[in-house]
């Protein structure tokens, strides 16, 4: 099976070129379910073999064990891979009762402690070498900083962390090319803003909140990262299952206008003959902001059927009668202008 020619979008102002699709490694650490590691491991294999040079993953991950997957494939077949891991959590060993609750299955058996300080981040990153066994990490994100995961209150020491010497570090690591490139990685825009008055970032790893289903952060976030020069990558780019099938939004049960709206846009497609899951998977990169789209298969045969959607030809005028019954939010940009 030879490797596919995908296009390749810059992040940010960096010199790093990454193809449009990417791998997420956080299904392959078992959340919710179980993935053997040979299954794991085959699939990190199989998006090499087919082009795909980007791959994500993180210390959170199956608390540990995504990064040693990863590390066990890149050591033997780096060739032109960006790879990019987060800060934030550091592992410890938790003994025998965890403090976190976590929907990993089987992960290693470490607690995580929030850590967004100086010396937390400097950590981290050396943390993470070690466990994936490579000797270079290409883009570091701020991992699930923010309101969403920590609380309004709880939120206020962590991002003073950040902000006191969180972020100095984070420079230090780019301006000394330790990593090339620096950013967060979030479920919610709103910080990504506040992240803006801190400094310059790169790339931003935004879940979810920029989909088919939902675009909430096109005004002002999308806007302020085209005048601001970083780039985005769209993670969750199915809304946790929703617009491939599913179920579940943002990882809970779908309420029904999810489900309403869910129906609208399949029906559209359905009349251009072109799988949702090909227009959820294809629909992110409509923006000039974005540079890679982020699924997380958990097997070679998904990461195939993602292959075949991503091939899938979309007629324009699926995104204008999208637009046309209300179905994007205003300003969305799509082929011949925006929405």
């Amino acid at each position: 099976m030879s490797a596919r020619q995908f296009e390749k979008r810059r992040i940010g102002q960096t010199e790093l070129e990454i193809t449009t699709l990417g791998l997420g490694g956080a299904s392959l650490a078992g959340i919710f379910s179980r993935v053997p590691a040979e299954q794991a491991r085959a699939t990190i294999a199989h998006a090499l073999e087919m082009g795909i040079n980007y791959l994500d993953t993180a210390p959170q991950y199956g608390y540990g064990r995504s990064e040693h997957l990863m590390g066990d494939v890149l050591r033997e077949r780096r060739q032109d891979a960006v790879l990019s891991s987060k800060v934030g959590r550091l592992l410890r060993p938790f003994g025998t009762d965890r403090s976190s609750p976590h929907n990993w299955v089987d992960p290693l058996p470490f607690d995580q402690v929030y850590d967004y300080s100086y010396d937390g981040i400097m950590r981290s990153h050396e943390d993470s070498i070690q466990r994936l066994g490579v000797d270079k990490i290409d883009v570091l994100y701020v991992h699930d900083i923010g309101t969403m995961t920590h609380g309004v209150e709880g939120n206020r020491p962590l991002w003073q962390q950040l902000e006191s010497g969180g972020y100095r570090a984070l420079r230090e690591l780019r301006d000394g090319g330790v990593v090339k490139a620096i950013g967060l990685g979030v479920n919610e825009w709103q910080v990504l803003m506040d992240a803006m008055a801190l400094g310059d970032w790169d790339v931003f790893l935004l879940a979810g909140r920029y989909t088919l289903l939902e675009q909430t952060s096109l005004e002002p976030f999308m806007r302020t990262c085209l005048e601001r020069g970083s780039s985005v990558v769209i993670g969750g780019p199915f809304n946790s299952g929703v617009l491939v099938g599913g179920s579940t939004f943002n990882y809970a049960k779908a309420p029904d206008d999810v489900v309403s709206k869910v129906r609208q846009i399949e029906a559209v497609c359905r009349e251009f003959d072109v799988p949702l899951p090909a227009a959820a998977l294809q629909f992110p990169l409509l923006h000039p902001a974005v540079c890679n789209v982020l699924p997380g298969p958990r097997s070679p045969e998904e990461l195939d059927g993602i292959l075949a959607w991503w091939d899938a030809p979309i007629p324009d005028v699926l995104w204008m009668r999208l637009a046309e019954q209300g179905l994007l939010a205003p300003g969305t940009p799509i082929p011949g202008g925006t929405a």
